[in-house]
């Protein structure tokens, strides 16, 4: 990610080294004006050019901060987009066993450790090296034996900031961690606050999470400790290497081995010394915790990704490439009828529990089929493999007639609509909430949409119609009014195959009704397969399929499984019975 930007950090290094060069050039011209002085020799020129290195040092190394900061503004934001596309893309099982918090930290706050790292401090370490290095050869051309009794001060401290600068790394790696477990355990009770409150757990959260903020807080403290080592150690060998180098440099001018000029210049190169190791320190601890944010941003960056087309396509597919292939128009919409084949299908969550154990069926074009069963059948299971979202381990599923690991993800999800069981409505405007994700939608399709899943009427009734804004989570709508904004969202895309998910769980029974009508028209001209835990919804379909511990039952309509499936005679005789135990009558049309 970063190497597109190297030829951009060398430039920026190599300001910050003609700056370096500009800098060490100062105490040698200095030392020359004080050799000048009480000769008849100029001193102006000495003075302009001290005056001209002061400007083209300070110009320098203020153009190359400001272009390492633009580049560390483009790796963070290069890196940043990198992370978005690979979680929009990741496998959601891969997803799902992350937390989401701890995502957001990676994505967040670890990318402008980053950007601390891989600009400024990798920059800086060069450039103050550099000047270190070009300030003990001159100091040693002036004079070796000073030069010695600075190195052996500042080795001792040199070795100090180097075990310091090891342990704030490990101490920058264990903080970076404990800041993704309190963001990740901050906003899972966020996100469940009505939850929290209806429990009475806000006294337990906040001390769950506190003590999670108290870990932070002692784990920062300690990397600030380490940080703040750095400095010190080596500000304390530049001290005792200054207060040697003037006690050996004194005694030399004094029986005149050493003239004063060049003790002066020797003493300026360690002052000028002082700023680029402190830096150089203080840049490599920078570099150490950048390091730990490295490693976590390389970790989410790895994630297992969703496969595209998992199968090698046949030269002619029966399934159109684009979704687009639909024909529309502003006041009508024609969908294609494709029909779906689960041939022998199985599917495993865990290896040792199969969830689903070679399921088979058919679902026509057009019509209604609905898929109901006990708790743990498999049912939503299928509609998750339909979408893709989870690899078939064992048999295929065909979209008119042709297997969908042949068919791009894209396409498919453009010809398969699912409306889950609790879809998310977005903060922004109803209208937003419609066309989400799709760029041409006309007018037409959006009124036909909302008459279809019966938001019609709401609609018209709100004063802002569909600018209405709405909150997060769909704040301001219903449970029912968002379920069925979730079936007019899917509706707008021209679906060939529509999976509801219990569509109607959040619906009263006026509403669920009016969508049971509705349900019955999508169905005229497009393929509904429909989840059920509520039979009342599916009693009027063209075909319904038991299923039970990841296998079918029973295949049949209601009244035919009302007399010769036990299993659905139990499931109805559970959910209709009424104080007397009273069943559903074997004829269940809507609107009866």
């Amino acid at each position: 990610m970063t190497r597109r930007h190297l030829p951009k950090v060398a430039g920026a290094v190599v300001l910050g080294l003609v700056a370096a060069a500009a800098g060490l050039a100062q105490p040698a011209l200095i030392g020359r004006l004080i050799g000048a002085i009480g000769t008849d020799a100029s001193l102006v020129l000495p003075i302009v050019l001290v005056v001209v290195l002061f400007l083209v040092e300070a110009a320098l190394t203020s153009t190359q901060a400001y272009v390492m900061g633009r580049i560390g503004e483009r790796i963070v934001y290069d890196v940043r987009s990198a992370l978005l596309g690979r979680v929009l893309s990741a496998d959601l099982r891969a997803f799902g066993a992350m937390r989401q918090g701890d995502v957001f930290a990676r994505i967040v706050t670890d990318t402008s450790m980053l950007k601390v790292a891989l600009s400024q401090s990798v920059a800086g370490i060069i450039v103050d090296a550099a000047m270190v290095l070009g300030g003990v050869v001159l100091m040693l051309l002036i004079d070796p034996l000073l030069l010695a009794v600075t190195a052996g001060c500042m080795t001792v401290a040199s070795l100090v900031a180097f075990v310091v600068a090891r342990r704030l790394r490990k101490a920058a790696q264990e903080s970076r961690a404990i800041m993704g477990d309190f963001g990740a355990d901050l906003q899972r009770a966020l996100s469940a606050l009505s939850t929290v409150k209806a429990c009475r757990a806000e006294r337990l959260e906040g001390s769950r999470i506190g003590g999670l903020a108290l870990s932070a807080r002692r784990s920062g403290v300690k990397v600030s400790a380490l940080n703040a080592l750095l400095s010190p150690s080596m500000s304390i060998g530049l001290q005792a290497s200054l207060a040697a180098v003037i006690v050996t440099g004194m005694g030399r001018v004094a029986n005149g081995s050493m003239n004063p000029a060049s003790l002066t210049a020797f003493i300026m190169y360690l002052f000028y010394l002082v700023t680029p190791l402190v830096t150089l320190f203080m840049g490599i601890g920078q570099l150490q915790q950048g390091r730990a944010a490295i490693g976590r941003i390389n970790e989410l960056a790895a994630i297992e990704q969703e496969q595209d087309v998992l199968l090698p396509r046949s030269p002619q597919g029966v399934v159109a490439q684009s979704p687009d292939d639909v024909v529309a128009s502003r006041d009508t919409v024609v969908y294609r009828h494709f029909g779906v084949d689960f041939q022998r299908v199985r599917f495993s969550y865990q290896p040792d529990e199969p969830t689903l154990r070679g399921v088979s069926f058919s679902v026509p074009a057009r019509g209604l089929t609905a898929i109901v069963g006990p708790s743990g059948a498999g049912k939503t299971t299928l509609l998750q493999l339909l979408m893709r979202f989870h690899p078939v381990r064992g048999g295929r599923i065909l979209l008119n007639g042709e297997n969908i690991e042949l068919i791009p993800l894209g396409v498919l999800r453009g010809l398969v609509g699912y409306v889950q069981q609790e879809s998310t409505t977005l903060r922004g405007t109803i209208g937003e909430n419609l066309v989400y994700g799709e760029a041409h939608v006309g007018p037409g399709e959006v009124e036909r949409a909302l008459w279809l899943s019966g938001l019609d009427e709401l609609v018209s009734s709100l004063p802002r119609g569909l600018h209405t804004e709405l909150g997060d989570a769909g704040l301001g709508l219903s449970g029912g009014q968002r379920q069925r904004l979730a079936i007019a969202r899917m509706l707008v895309r021209r679906p060939s195959v529509l999976l509801l998910d219990e569509a109607t769980s959040n619906l009263d029974s006026e509403s669920e009704l009016k969508l049971r009508q509705s349900i019955r028209n999508i169905a005229g001209e497009c393929t509904v397969i429909s989840v059920a835990h509520r039979l009342s919804t599916v009693v009027d379909a063209d075909q319904i399929i038991v299923l039970d511990q990841g296998t079918v039952r029973d295949v049949g309509t209601h009244q035919q499984l009302l007399t010769t499936s036990a299993l659905y005679q139990r499931l109805t005789s559970i959910q209709f019975q009424d104080n007397g135990r009273r069943a559903l009558p074997a004829t269940g049309k809507a609107g009866e």
